[in-house]
């Protein structure tokens, strides 16, 4: 399908949102989708967005189906999945699943029209930087625990600034995410206990 080729090659959909917790920049489904509403126009096709429940062992998941429609009657689609969390403070149970579902739709635009939600391959290239005190922290976490520990930070009212001077690091990059994770977990564990 030409017109998929044109909007991959066209298609710009900045990381406008700030996550203050975690330190970092990122696109929302909603950007995607927006950004996509002239190309549409201008190529004749549509974007459609569909959901599907799915139960996998005793968990579930948002199947999230993006599909590119021309005016031929052409399409292709392309899934992602995101799992439902058992239960996220300050949410419901709708919100939560609302909550997959954009993040499902958004990593299956992602994938339809080959967005890279990756930071520059020179991110993680050391080669010829000096080794800092830190050097065994230098690997950087993935977007997905960023997530996890920004959430984390979030419910438990942990200051940015204090968790990154405990690790003693300046960026959520670079927390050690097995440590952190558990003793963010510890932390809500607690308060919900209280």
């Amino acid at each position: 399908m030409l017109e998929l080729l044109k909007i991959q090659t066209e298609l710009k959909a900045p990381k406008t949102q700030f996550n203050k917790f975690g330190g970092y920049q990122y696109r929302s489904c909603e950007d995607i989708v927006e950004a996509l509403k002239p190309l549409q126009e201008k190529y004749k096709c549509v974007v459609l967005l569909n959901d599907e429940l799915v139960i996998i062992g005793d968990r579930y998941y948002i199947k999230a189906t993006a599909t590119i429609i021309n005016e031929k009657g052409d399409k292709i689609s392309v899934s992602a999945l995101a799992r439902e969390a058992e239960s996220k403070k300050g949410m419901d149970e709708s919100q939560i699943t609302g909550s997959s579902s954009s993040y499902a739709r958004k990593y299956a635009l992602n994938g339809l029209f080959a967005i890279d939600d990756t930071k520059d391959a020179d991110y993680n290239n050391t080669e010829g930087k000096e080794n800092t005190q830190n050097s065994k922290q230098t690997n950087t976490l993935t977007l997905e625990q960023k997530r996890d520990i920004s959430e984390l930070l979030e419910a438990t009212n942990t200051d940015l600034n204090r968790f990154l001077d405990f690790f003693k690091v300046h960026s959520i990059d670079n927390v050690p995410y097995e440590t952190a994770l558990s003793m963010l977990t510890k932390k809500l564990n607690q308060k919900d206990n209280k």
